[in-house]
């Protein structure tokens, strides 16, 4: 089954264009990971379903004009969003190297002007604040909350891709949020950090 039967199947509707993007990034991603071992999705399939797990939170979420991607790896969901939402200033944040090398690559490659790829930790990333700031399966909820609040406000959302024991992690926490599934997904997306978060 091919990316634009899969984003059918997900009731996930794009233009051609972008599907056409997002195809090429899943062929240069596909080439690395054999000699790079960047993702652990080795096949086509297993990078088409990053690549739906990345995209569905447009299903409840609206473009944002900025957008911070922690830990970004391979491009999920980060770089796969960037593509998405092209009018969306979108930096992705990866420390190591051939990670940071890649996402570089593949910005230049498709033409991709609105993504930045800064390669070092989020807590030494200098920027204003941002409107979205997202992560997938890196570091519990609290824990990203305080590497990235120098680059958050009140306003700033989180959208954060957690396993099934996101309510583990969020119980303590003064957040305003809500979580989306699908299957074993918990979207995560936290609308309002409370007072206490910014002490």
């Amino acid at each position: 089954m091919n990316l634009e039967q899969l984003l059918t199947n997900a009731n996930i509707q794009i233009d051609n264009e972008k599907v056409e993007l997002l195809a090429r990034y899943c062929e240069i991603l596909l080439e690395w990971n054999q000699i790079h071992n960047l993702s652990g999705a080795k096949t086509l399939k297993d990078i088409y379903e990053n690549i739906i797990d990345s995209i569905y939170p447009i299903k409840f979420i609206k473009e944002p004009k900025t957008l911070l991607d922690i830990g970004s790896g391979a491009g999920f969901p980060g770089m796969v969003l960037g593509i998405i939402w092209s009018g969306c200033e979108t930096t992705l944040c990866e420390p190591r190297n051939k990670r940071a090398s890649f996402l570089k690559f593949v910005s230049i490659e498709l033409g991709l002007s609105n993504i930045k790829v800064e390669k070092k930790r989020v807590e030494n990333l200098k920027a204003s604040s941002f409107e979205l700031i997202t992560s997938r399966a890196v570091n519990k909820v609290e824990t990203l909350l305080n590497i990235s609040k120098h680059l958050s406000q009140k306003e700033t959302k989180y959208l954060l891709f957690k396993g099934e024991r996101v309510l583990d992690e969020v119980k303590s926490l003064d957040l305003d949020y809500e979580i989306f599934k699908r299957d074993k997904r918990n979207y995560l997306l936290i609308r309002g950090l409370g007072e206490s978060q910014f002490g």
